[in-house]
């Protein structure tokens, strides 16, 4: 496409926890980007600035705080339409061995296990988990050189982990990201589309699959993922979309068909309806926040 993410280097050091940033600023200038480091950054006084995670992008309000837990998945925050000049930006990075595996696993961290899956695909939480963990964010400025830091970061994403309200920003198939189901009738159904969402997909092919009429596989599927098995189908196709988009020269035709679409003008509209954006447009403006690296 002419251009590439900027890879960032974040300024944490082999020998610490974490990396914090406390910025009062005007704008945002800095290109979509990634880094293997895990973020969570928090807005405040920013209402009208667009945020791109991956393959979505929403104007945020007044506050806002997003954990990323991926190591590709570009995103960005842009200027937009806000016009305030007393803008905090408060960032924290840390890398994801600060919380291994071998302590994921344990019962007390089953919450931040399950927060930090979804956060590969980016989580932005609600007004009241942000509110739920305001001032420990401050504290944590306080104290980021010493121990209690480290127990104050913990915390925080703890309190985030058991909130209510958060929402995954990027879809699975854009940001890469394998999503394996507790229900083994969806993870079946799930690794079926992921090979086969280029061909013709069809409900009652799916609930003969999993043993089931297409009616309770129907009710089946919206119970346990919160959404119609089309929506879901949709959405993965065009999360997979927006990827050859931005990473391949195809053109706007060649990605509709290869994505398991029948018609440019269906998938026109479907991009649109569940993007913001037509095709066209979504790359256009990919790109145009992208840099030379």
């Amino acid at each position: 496409m002419g251009s590439k993410v900027l890879h960032e280097i974040t300024p944490l050091s082999e020998r610490d926890c974490f990396y914090i940033a406390d910025r009062r600023k005007s704008g945002f200038d800095y290109p979509i980007h990634c880094h293997p480091e895990y973020e969570l950054n928090f807005i405040q006084n920013a209402a009208g600035v667009r945020r791109t995670v991956g393959d979505s992008s929403e104007v945020i309000g007044d506050y806002d705080l997003v954990l990323i837990a991926s190591p590709g998945l570009e995103h960005v925050w842009e200027q937009g339409d806000c016009t305030s000049s007393d803008i905090r930006e408060i960032t924290i990075q840390f890398k994801a061995d600060l919380l291994p595996d071998a302590l994921l696993e344990r019962n007390q961290f089953e919450s931040i296990r399950r927060m930090l899956e979804r956060a590969r695909c980016g989580l932005a939480f609600s007004l009241p988990a942000i509110m739920r963990v305001y001032n420990n964010l401050i504290a944590l400025i306080d104290h980021q050189t010493g121990f209690r830091a480290v127990l104050e970061l913990y915390e925080i994403l703890y309190e985030l982990s058991v909130s209510d309200g958060s929402r995954t920003l990027s879809s699975s198939s854009f940001a890469r990201v394998e999503v394996h189901s507790e229900s083994r009738r969806v993870a079946k159904v799930q690794e079926y589309v992921a090979r086969h969402y280029s061909e013709d997909v069809r409900l009652e092919m799916l609930a003969e699959l999993v043993g089931m009429t297409p009616v309770a596989f129907s009710r089946f599927f919206r119970q346990r993922t919160g959404r119609t098995f089309s929506d879901y189908l949709i959405e993965f196709r065009l999360g997979i979309a927006s990827r050859k988009l931005i990473d391949s020269e195809q053109t706007v035709a060649e990605v509709c068909y290869d994505c398991g679409f029948n018609t440019i003008s269906n998938f026109n509209r479907l991009f649109r309806k569940y993007k913001g954006f037509s095709p066209t447009e979504f790359r256009e403006n990919y790109v145009r926040r992208r840099v030379i690296v």
